[in-house]
């Protein structure tokens, strides 16, 4: 086995395939802002806590999205599904062009979702904690809908800075 490198010696291109490594599953975060949906992708999603109910997202704080998507009183967060690589895709591209074409459901309090997702969430913000590049946002989880795709759906998963999906094995 070799050396591990230290903090100073560690390029930004070989952490980055390094942390590619680990797979993770895709989500989109939404909101209605002035009567439009804005949102974004993420592939940073993972739940925390069960008491409060606490999920997170991580943002670049580069991200032009999330100050805007931050004003909003209740986000929407979809589990994307194996076949929403071109949505993914879509989310993390023009903001103009993001939700084109793609169903969604807006709930009262303003959460966007996708129709077709595994599990939708209506959150509010809970707390964002800065943590160097990025932005560490808890969302306190409000209602879930597992829908009818949870049973037989496979969730979209980001590995090595592509797409793939989960093999079950008994």
């Amino acid at each position: 086995m070799s050396t591990l490198t230290t903090n100073q010696d560690l390029d930004p291109a070989a952490l980055r395939q390094a942390f590619g490594v680990f797979p993770t599953g895709v989500v989109a975060l939404a909101a209605e802002i002035d009567g439009e949906p804005v949102g974004l992708a993420a592939s940073s999603f993972t739940s925390v806590s069960l008491d409060p109910p606490l999920v997170s997202v991580s943002v670049a704080r580069t991200s032009k999205t999330w100050p805007d998507l931050r004003r909003a009183r209740h986000f929407g967060v979809t589990v994307l599904a194996d076949h929403h690589g071109a949505v993914c895709r879509q989310l993390s591209g023009p903001v103009a062009d993001r939700f084109t074409g793609i169903d969604l459901t807006t709930s009262p309090e303003g959460a966007v979702t996708l129709d077709e997702g595994l599990v939708r969430f209506s959150c509010s913000l809970y707390r964002e904690v800065e943590a160097g590049d990025h932005v560490i946002v808890l969302l306190q989880v409000l209602a879930v809908d597992r829908g009818a795709n949870d049973a037989a759906g496979h969730p979209l998963v980001f590995h090595r800075s592509g797409f793939g999906r989960l093999e079950r094995t008994a």
